[in-house]
């Protein structure tokens, strides 16, 4: 897809450019003492983009920092994945090509973009669509993961043996849950990361994942770009040892302005760890060398987290980048990496990123707690990281961390992964930062479905998750087709409303509903205690999806959530013959 859009490189003249609605936009660019201040005198109620925001969808009156930051739960206005693009609900959108930190202010009527020398400003005008689609273009292939990722995913930190992870599958077969991936994190020594933990945890990996995907489960390994610094209390690993050793003479790991190795700085995760530099040819060979066994074992993709570990404006990289650009650079420089050496079929599934991020090709939200602001706090990164052309997204159901989710927290959470790219559950290390189990529970922090019902003692409570599980696997049909053609489309696969009906100004400001591709309408329940919720219906013919009664767009109406949340059909559009009749089964 091509679309025109205007390059300026800063500093610049003044210059004007009138969006697709006819609403001038001015740029004036003026000198500062660290850069360019650029301010755009524009008309406009709606802003969106700016990466993975979690604070809000849009964001007007708001200060976006686009700093890659690793912020553990109430993100706020922190991001692991900052994108330096946004485009108004005026039909104006702007990318600044810069790998340095930038601060956009929007205020009304007018936007302040606080810029380095040098950096090239790309200014769109058009729909939504067009210009998330010409940002996407401009900035990197998509790529469409294997089909198998858009079933049910589990996964908990606390499965450290293959008794463990074998356990929890015989679980989800004896419930009736389909699972078309497990994620496994403590599966490796601890140290190197790349090594199984043991021979007695995990006996025979060929075999046990060849047992796995006999039953249609594939596995994705948990992965961090560190060379670790081992703690005191922690066993030596003579293997790491040589790594380290490895890394320093060869030079494969990032360094300091004075040739030494950069160190990741106290108070930070991996404090003191070496962070391997993949702009060197060596060190992705040396790296992807001691994991291809993992491949050749089976193992179906990677869980990339981390990478927010360049904190110093001195490091130095192989092909010259300072630590300035490598803060946002560092987690697409990582995640590329993994992305060109996956094999067909396998898929990588990443929690910081900065432009580009579509290509590398799956983002989750990261860390939250189980609550429910911390769930609205998920549905705006997700339509964030969307109105920013991320395609593919997930997020924990129910949260990650913490006291465990109430029954009503975790179904709600279910019902809106039953609608997201990824549908995953997962939880926190059972002595995490956040530990507070309920009374009883002797530890297990896991926030399986029955894991839930066991802490309330809520019989039947398994059964009631389930059949969002069993319609996740009903709706892949569409949900795989709808991805094809996002990604041949450049289009995310979810939607804000904004994005989805620009024409339509009362969706300027909706943030709680969403387009599920072209013809689900999604309006999930986010706050405890609601039996029925508005909902904004654009014009047009809907078919209510879990009733079945046929409705009239153009107005709000109310519909009862007690048990379900509201989705509409839009009827007519392409994509809808693949919703069969699922009403009744929910």
């Amino acid at each position: 897809m091509t679309m025109d859009y205007y390059t300026y490189k800063l500093p610049c003249e003044a210059f004007t450019v009138t969006s697709s609605n006819g609403v001038p936009a001015h740029f004036t660019c003026t000198g500062t003492s660290d850069g360019i201040e650029v301010r755009i005198a524009h008309e406009y109620a709606g802003v969106f983009g700016l990466g993975e925001r979690y604070d809000a969808l849009n964001y007007l009156g708001k200060t976006a920092v686009n700093a890659v930051e690793e912020k553990f739960c109430h993100q706020g206005d922190k991001t692991y994945c900052p994108m330096p693009f946004f485009w108004t609900d005026s039909g104006l959108g702007v990318y600044a090509q810069t790998a340095r930190v930038t601060c956009f202010e929007f205020e009304r009527g007018s936007i302040t973009l606080h810029l380095p020398e040098g950096c090239a400003l790309h200014v769109f005008s058009g729909s939504p669509e067009k210009m998330v689609a010409a940002y996407i273009c401009l900035t990197g292939e998509p790529v469409l993961p294997p089909e198998w990722v858009f079933g049910p995913w589990i996964s908990a930190n606390h499965w450290d043996s293959r008794e463990k992870l074998e356990h929890a599958v015989a679980e989800a077969e004896e419930h009736g849950f389909p699972v078309s991936v497990a994620v496994i994190e403590a599966w490796s020594d601890e140290a190197t990361f790349y090594r199984f933990r043991s021979e007695s945890l995990w006996p025979e990996p060929e075999e046990m994942i060849a047992r796995l995907h006999e039953k249609g489960i594939h596995l994705i390994l948990w992965q961090i770009p560190v060379y670790k610094h081992l703690e005191p209390h922690e066993a030596p690993n003579a293997q790491l040892e040589c790594d380290w050793d490895e890394a320093v003479q060869r030079r494969l790991c990032v360094k300091n302005a004075d040739g030494t190795p950069y160190r990741i700085p106290e108070g930070h995760w991996f404090a003191g760890s070496l962070v391997p530099d993949f702009t060197n040819p060596e060190t992705v060979e040396s790296w992807f060398s001691r994991r291809e066994y993992l491949t050749d074992l089976g193992v179906d993709g990677f869980k990339t987290d981390g990478g927010e570990f360049i904190l110093s404006d001195g490091a130095r990289f192989f092909d010259g980048t300072t630590g300035a650009e490598g803060r946002n650079l560092y987690p697409q420089m990582y995640t590329r990496a993994y992305t060109e050496h996956l094999k067909p079929g396998q898929a990588l599934f990443s929690r910081a990123g900065y432009v580009g991020a579509h290509t590398t090709p799956i983002l989750w939200a990261g860390d939250q707690v189980s609550t429910f602001d911390e769930l609205r706090s998920q549905l705006n990164a997700g339509l964030s990281a969307s109105a920013s052309g991320v395609i593919f997204w997930g997020f924990d159901i129910g949260g990650f961390a913490g006291e465990l989710p109430t029954p009503e927290l975790y179904l709600r959470a279910t019902q809106l992964a039953c609608f997201a790219p990824i549908m995953q559950w997962h939880s926190e290390p059972d002595g995490g930062q956040f530990k507070l189990l309920q009374p009883g529970m002797e530890g297990n922090n896991e926030r399986s479905p029955w894991n839930i019902e066991r802490a309330f003692g809520l019989t039947g409570y398994t059964e009631q998750v389930r059949r969002w599980h069993l319609l996740r696997m009903k709706l892949l049909p569409y949900i795989r087709a709808e991805a094809a053609k996002c990604v041949e489309n450049c289009r995310p696969l979810m939607r804000p409303m904004a994005y989805a009906f620009p024409e339509d100004p009362l969706c300027t400001n909706i943030d709680d509903e969403y387009m599920f591709g072209d013809a689900l309408l999604v309006a999930p329940v986010l706050r405890e205690g609601v039996s029925e919720r508005e909902v904004y219906l654009p014009e047009g013919e809907w078919r209510d999806f879990c009733t079945g009664e046929r409705l009239h767009g153009g107005r709000v109406c109310t519909r009862g959530c007690t048990e379900t949340i509201p989705v509409l059909v839009r009827e007519g559009v392409d994509g809808s013959h693949l919703l069969p009749e699922l009403y009744h089964e929910i």
